[in-house]
């Protein structure tokens, strides 16, 4: 086997191969699912994603005979320093053909932070807890949802032989969207309906921005002290708002509101994965007809729950999950009449124990776990 050769990239056409690898990674894959080389582009260009004003990012190819046989991000989050450490440096995007290039793109990474007096290296952060988080360590018989990372069985094992341990795993959840919520569950829904000073609205379209933006607020609260979690910026919440639009719908987002305070809310998305999963990235020449084809021909098929948030003061009591339960009842509700019959909530954190019982108290099931780790380098 010819040896690896591994550089920092930065120019375009360097980028569309870094994308493009997986292509290849995952050909014998049946349930891989390629990503619109558009929408990864405008994750790695620093002049599109926001992630980039508060970070310091190098991509590292591996190459075979000029042939590209692995992928990895090495960076360093001046904002998850703050709230989780100054000698932080996280990886991401990880994918390699084979353990010899997998050892090589991880080594430059790992050299890259040390260089820059990080003592500590984890990772997949691909770049950040609001993007691709963890590489897939159970769960490949199905194909990721959208937003969410795939892997190879074998990433587990490389990674534990480059001396990386676990650090955390969290959850992706899925429900029959077709089954009514169990009896016990519906009760605690109740609770919410019932309560006088509770009001569940669904998102006014009309005033999408300011919707968003309590969104974001919830989330941020919410979210603050959660493993890994770095809020958003402002910017990165108006380019996930700018994002998120096309495929927002006022029936399946939900604000509650608390004496008239917004203080839990739910965003349920089409899972878009699926409807693209034939073009393999590609949206031309006839790509976006399918495409928007399938996004607009009224069918739900299948969707995912990227956001969700209850206020700290109501996460730990029965109000809190009861007004969660309510939440995705209602949206269930709306989503199954237009043809949905799957659903994914996630990701969960695997000691999240609030958000976990109340998962498998409406009937759903851990069908995909995922993986960070962390390894000492100082």
């Amino acid at each position: 086997m010819a040896g690896v050769t591994v550089r920092q990239i930065s120019e375009k056409a360097d980028l569309k191969k870094f994308i493009n690898l997986t292509r290849e990674i995952y050909k014998d894959d049946p349930n891989w699912i390629q990503p619109l080389t558009i929408e990864r582009m405008d994750v790695l260009r620093a002049d599109k994603n926001p992630y980039y004003e508060h970070a310091q990012v190098a991509l590292f190819l591996a190459e075979r005979d000029g042939k590209p046989v692995a992928r990895i991000s090495a960076q360093i989050d001046e904002l998850a320093q703050k709230q989780w450490g100054p000698n932080l440096g996280h990886f991401g995007f990880f994918e390699a053909a084979d353990e010899e290039a997998a050892n090589a793109v991880l080594q430059s990474a790992e050299a890259w932070l040390k260089d820059k007096g990080m003592e500590r290296m984890q990772g997949p952060w691909s770049f950040s807890a609001n993007e691709e988080v963890g590489t897939l360590v159970e769960g490949f018989d199905t194909p990721p949802c959208i937003m969410m990372p795939h892997g190879r069985p074998q990433y587990n094992g490389w990674l534990t032989d480059h001396s990386f341990e676990k650090a955390k795993d969290m959850f992706a959840y899925s429900i029959d969207l077709r089954n009514p919520m169990p009896d016990r569950a519906m009760r605690i829904v109740k609770m919410a309906e019932k309560n006088k000073r509770v009001t569940m609205r669904p998102i006014d379209m009309k005033d999408f921005e300011n919707e968003l933006a309590i969104i974001m607020d919830i989330f941020n609260e919410a979210w603050s002290e959660n493993w890994g979690y770095v809020k958003f910026t402002d910017a990165e919440a108006k380019h996930a708002a700018a994002n998120l639009k096309p495929v927002v719908k006022a029936y399946r987002t939900y604000i509650c509101e608390y004496d008239g305070e917004p203080v839990a809310f739910m965003l349920t998305i089409p899972d878009v994965n699926h409807k693209l999963r034939d073009l393999n990235g590609n949206l031309l020449p006839t790509g976006i007809f399918k495409l928007l084809y399938r996004m607009f021909n009224g069918k739900e098929d299948r969707c995912r729950v990227p956001l969700m948030g209850v206020r700290k003061k109501f996460q730990k009591g029965p109000l809190g999950a009861a007004m969660s339960m309510w939440m995705i009842d209602v949206s269930r509700q709306h989503v199954e009449k237009r043809g949905a019959y799957f659903g994914e909530l996630g990701w969960i954190l695997e000691d999240n124990d609030g958000m976990n019982s109340i998962l498998l108290e409406i009937g759903c099931k851990v069908y995909k776990t995922y993986r960070v780790y962390e390894k000492k380098i100082g």
